[in-house]
C-alpha cells in the first residue's frame, strides 16, 4: 500500500459521526472522535481537529535515514542546538500590536500571503472540513482603520492548500488544490478562474511564483512526488521534476538565484533544483521525520531553513550540508510553515500544530523572541509583510485570519 493510500485508509478507520454538543456548523458532521487520538503523540484538546485526515496527518513514511556523512575532508563545526528552557519560554510570551482578525465561517485556513503591491492586502487559501472534503475558497482581505474586511472571494470544487501572488499583475493569483490542479485568478474579474492547469495526479499542495526579474515562472509541488514548472502564459507545464520518494509539501523559489528552487518532502529531505539542468542539484537529509516546510534567507543565498514533524527547525548552508548550522527547539507539535524575515537576516517565524506562532533569532543564545498563542486550532498559514516592518499574517483551522505586529518585531531588533 502506498503512503498516501495508507493515510486515506487510516482516516476512514478513525472517522465517525459525532453530534456537536454546541450545534452550529459542526452539528452532525463527520469529524474525528477523541478516541482516535493524535497522530502526533497525545490526546487532542478538541474533537474537531481532523488530524487523522489523509491530507493533514503527518507521520514519518519510514525508510532508512541517510545521514549524508562522507569520508575524509575537514570536520565541520557542530550545529548550534538552541533549546528553549521553560523560563525562557515563559519570558518570551508577548502581546501583539495593531491586531485585527476576520472569521471565514466554515472555512479552515491553509495558507496566507501578503500582496507584494498593496500594503495590508492579503490572500488566503482555505478549505471546508479541514481539507478532507468539500470545496475551497480563495479570499482577498484588506486591513484598514475599521479592521480586516473581505474584498472578494472565489470558490473552487476542492480544498485550496496554497496561494501565490503574480509578480507582474497586482490582481492575479495562483492557487493549488486537492484535485491536483492549479487555478489562475484575476481579482479584477467577477468570475474565475481564468485558467486551470491539471497535470498533477494527486493533491497539489504547494505553489510559488518566481520573484526573480526577467522570468515569469511558477513551481508547484504535489503528493504525486513531483514538482512541475509552469509559465502562466503557456497552457501546459514546461518541465516535471522527479526524484522525491515521498509527498512534496513545499516548493519555493530562491530570491537570489534565477531558475533555482527548493522542495521539502515526506521523504525527510530538502532538495535544490535548477530549471536549466535535468535532475536534482542537491539532496539534503534534513530531518529524521517528514519535512513540511522550507524557506530561503532573504540576505544569504546559501542559507535555508526547514521545519518538520519532529518539531524542530534547522538551518542549512548549501556550501556544507553535513550538518545544520543551527537547530531551534521549542514547538511541541509538527511545524507546518516557516518564513524568514524580509527585514532581518537572522530572524524567522514558524507556525505549528501546537496552535502557536513563534519568532526566533538564531544568532542569539536564547533564540526564542516571542510565542504568540491566539488560535484554538492548528495554525497552518504564515507570512511576513514586505511593506509594513514587523507585520505578520497567519491563519488556522479555527476559521480565523489574523494580522498583527508581535511585540518582538515592533521595536528594532
Amino acid at each position: 500500500m502506498s503512503y498516501v493510500a495508507y493515510k486515506r485508509a487510516d482516516c476512514l478507520r478513525n472517522l465517525e459521526v459525532i453530534p456537536s454538543a454546541q450545534g452550529g456548523d459542526f452539528a452532525g458532521s463527520c469529524i474525528p472522535s477523541r478516541r482516535s487520538g493524535s497522530a502526533l503523540g497525545r490526546p487532542l484538546p478538541s474533537p474537531k481537529m481532523a488530524v487523522v485526515a489523509p491530507r493533514l496527518r503527518h507521520r514519518p513514511a519510514g525508510g532508512r535515514f541517510r545521514r549524508g556523512r562522507g569520508r575524509g575532508g575537514t570536520s565541520a563545526a557542530p550545529p548550534r542546538l538552541l533549546r528553549v528552557s521553560a523560563e525562557a519560554r515563559a519570558g518570551a510570551m508577548g502581546t501583539t500590536a495593531g491586531a485585527g482578525a476576520l472569521r471565514l465561517p466554515g472555512l479552515h485556513g491553509y495558507a496566507v500571503e501578503f500582496s507584494p503591491y498593496c500594503p495590508g492586502r492579503v490572500a488566503c487559501a482555505a478549505a471546508q472540513y479541514y481539507g478532507m472534503a468539500g470545496c475551497g475558497t480563495l479570499a482577498m482581505l484588506e486591513q484598514n482603520e475599521a479592521g480586516i474586511v473581505l474584498l472578494r472571494s472565489f470558490d473552487w470544487n476542492d480544498g485550496l492548500f496554497d496561494v501565490t501572488w503574480s509578480e507582474n499583475n497586482e490582481n492575479v493569483l495562483i492557487t493549488c488544490s486537492g484535485d491536483g490542479s492549479l487555478q489562475i485568478w484575476d481579482m479584477a474579474k467577477t468570475k474565475g478562474p481564468l485558467q486551470v492547469y491539471k497535470e498533477h495526479t494527486l493533491e497539489a499542495y504547494s505553489v510559488d511564483w518566481s520573484q526573480t526579474r526577467g522570468e515569469q515562472l511558477v513551481v508547484s509541488g504535489s503528493w504525486d512526488q513531483t514538482a512541475k514548472l509552469w509559465d502562466p502564459a503557456v497552457g501546459k507545464s514546461l518541465c516535471t521534476f522527479k526524484g522525491h520518494e515521498g509527498v512534496i509539501y513545499s516548493t519555493i523559489w530562491s530570491p537570489h538565484i534565477p531558475g533555482c528552487f527548493a522542495s521539502a518532502s515526506g521523504d525527510q529531505t530538502l532538495r535544490i533544483w535548477d530549471v536549466k539542468t535535468p535532475g536534482v542539484k542537491l539532496v539534503i537529509p534534513a530531518h529524521q521525520a517528514e519535512v513540511l516546510s522550507c524557506d530561503w534567507c532573504k540576505y544569504d543565498e546559501n542559507l535555508l531553513v526547514t521545519g518538520a514533524v519532529d518539531c524542530s527547525l534547522k538551518g542549512w548552508d548549501l556550501r556544507n550540508i553535513r550538518q545544520p548550522v543551527f537547530v531551534l527547539l521549542g514547538h511541541t507539535y509538527a511545524i507546518r510553515r516557516v518564513k524568514f524575515s524580509p527585514f532581518h537576516a537572522t530572524i524567522l517565524a514558524s507556525c505549528s500544530y501546537d496552535f502557536t506562532v513563534r519568532f526566533w533569532d538564531f544568532s542569539k543564545t536564547n533564540p526564542l523572541l516571542e510565542t504568540v498563542e491566539h488560535h484554538t486550532e492548528f495554525t497552518c498559514g504564515l507570512d511576513l509583510s514586505l511593506h509594513n516592518r514587523g507585520q505578520v499574517v497567519d491563519c488556522a483551522w479555527d476559521e480565523l485570519v489574523k494580522i498583527y505586529t508581535p511585540s518582538c518585531l515592533a521595536v528594532p531588533v
